[in-house]
């Protein structure tokens, strides 16, 4: 078709074509990476309260004693209960962890927080980053052992109904609609800065390397204390880990931390 053309009409409709495909190119972009409003950085000179999300479930435990770690050094740390007993729809409780955010901002007068998520938190983390404003207000976003790409336990127990796996282990199947959409773009939404803390001794989060993060300062504990041996449950209250937190939450930009840490 374009042979018979005058090289001029020629010209004409290949310039045509190109801008087109450019055009769609541009809108394909802003599907996958525009997830969520447009942010600005948040700046990072200035720590504010840091809330701690617990996982599926909503046991605090092991959180309340990263948060008195924290509270030790200087550190507003607050824990967020997780309502519904934990086990519903993560979009619910990442709306509930806004309100928190937000509460907390005008009380303190903080230009921000930092969120640490445990595990299922992780999830509900990057669900207020993406698709909430979270990118707007939080300087320091850290996830520890969250099934960010699933957990082939919550796909084997989603097998056998709501009963046994609820909403929340549904949406934490590595095939899961929720996964998929989150996943789908950038996993590190823009706004705060990213920290994925995994321990490759988990059992709970299968495989472990589920809790990698693109984007983020991402390492497995073991990579800095070798030896060191801790369970998904342990996570939050093993001072190693807890040395590991403080140091992504400090002032300075985060870095893999060297092996001191490890005699917490």
């Amino acid at each position: 078709m374009l042979a018979s053309l005058s090289p001029q009409r020629r010209r004409l409709v290949v310039g045509v074509v190109v801008l087109a495909l450019v055009a769609v190119a541009g809108i394909v972009a802003a599907v996958v990476v525009g997830r969520g409003p447009t942010v600005d950085p948040v700046a990072q000179d200035r720590p504010g309260p840091v809330l701690l999300v617990p996982g599926f479930g909503g046991s605090t435990t092991a959180l309340e004693v990263l948060a008195a770690d924290l509270e030790s050094v200087g550190r507003d740390a607050r824990v967020v209960p997780a309502t519904g007993g934990g086990t519903g729809d993560l979009r619910e409780r990442a709306e509930d962890l806004g309100r928190v955010v937000d509460d907390v901002l005008d009380a303190t007068g903080a230009p921000s927080v930092d969120i640490v998520g445990y595990s299922a938190g992780g999830v509900v983390l990057r669900l207020y980053v993406a698709d909430l404003g979270g990118g707007s207000k939080v300087r320091r976003a850290v996830t520890l052992s969250s099934p960010h790409h699933g957990t082939d336990l919550a796909g084997l127990a989603s097998s056998f109904g709501s009963e046994t796996c609820p909403e929340a282990c549904q949406q934490l199947a590595p095939d899961s609609d929720l996964l998929r959409d989150l996943n789908a773009g950038d996993e590190t939404p823009p706004g705060p800065v990213w920290v994925a803390l995994w321990t490759a001794d988990d059992k709970t989060v299968v495989p472990p390397t589920s809790g990698e993060l693109e984007g983020a300062l991402d390492y497995p504990v073991q990579s800095v204390c070798p030896d060191l041996v801790v369970g998904h449950p342990d996570v939050p209250r093993t001072p190693a880990v807890i040395a590991m937190v403080e140091s992504a939450l400090g002032p300075a930009a985060p870095t893999r931390p060297g092996s001191e840490v490890c005699s917490g």
